[in-house]
């Protein structure tokens, strides 16, 4: 399974908690360099810049809204400092416990288990999304939780690949480069 990151959007620029923003024109320029093999099965988040960047990229998908991010509830759109300077207290829980949601939304450890659930369903192909869902992707592979996932860096076009075993999953590489 091949994880693209989808391009930048100006939301990730300023550090904002996930909303369905329009990615940069520039980032998707970028984009056109797809790894991709035609005839590939391809899925995207139900996001727009996810679904910008498989068409930028020359590519037919199918909407996954298990490779969705983790629901932000009253956070989504709003900067990380308005947040921590506002709700600092539930934004330490919600980094600090995978199972806590003090926002309304949803909780890291569910949204790992969407994207494990899906993974294990679909097994093959491309997906199109943010680095949530790459990291909780990463973290099923490994076995790792969705704290530890958060320290990889995952770069928007960058390409992440898992291969699957007879013993579960081998992760290729992380965090590749599509273009520069």
């Amino acid at each position: 399974m091949l994880f693209v990151r989808h391009a930048t959007t100006p939301g990730m620029r300023a550090a904002r908690f996930p909303g369905d923003e329009e990615a940069d024109a520039a980032s998707l320029a970028r984009a056109a360099a797809s790894p991709v093999a035609a005839g590939t099965p391809v899925w995207v988040a139900p996001v727009r810049a996810a679904w910008q960047t498989a068409v930028a990229m020359g590519l037919e998908a199918r909407e996954a809204p298990a490779l969705g991010e983790a629901g932000c509830g009253r956070w989504r759109g709003l900067s990380y400092e308005r947040v921590a300077g506002e709700e600092p207290e539930a934004l330490a829980a919600w980094l600090a416990d995978p199972h806590a949601a003090p926002h309304g939304g949803e909780s890291l450890a569910a949204a790992a288990a969407r994207v494990a659930g899906w993974l294990e369903a679909v097994r093959e192909g491309v997906a199109i999304c943010d680095a949530g869902a790459i990291r909780a992707a990463l973290g099923h592979a490994l076995g790792l939780g969705p704290l530890a996932t958060a320290r990889f860096d995952l770069a928007p076009l960058s390409t992440t690949e898992l291969t699957v075993t007879r013993g579960g999953w081998r992760v290729a590489h992380v965090n590749r480069k599509v273009s520069s």
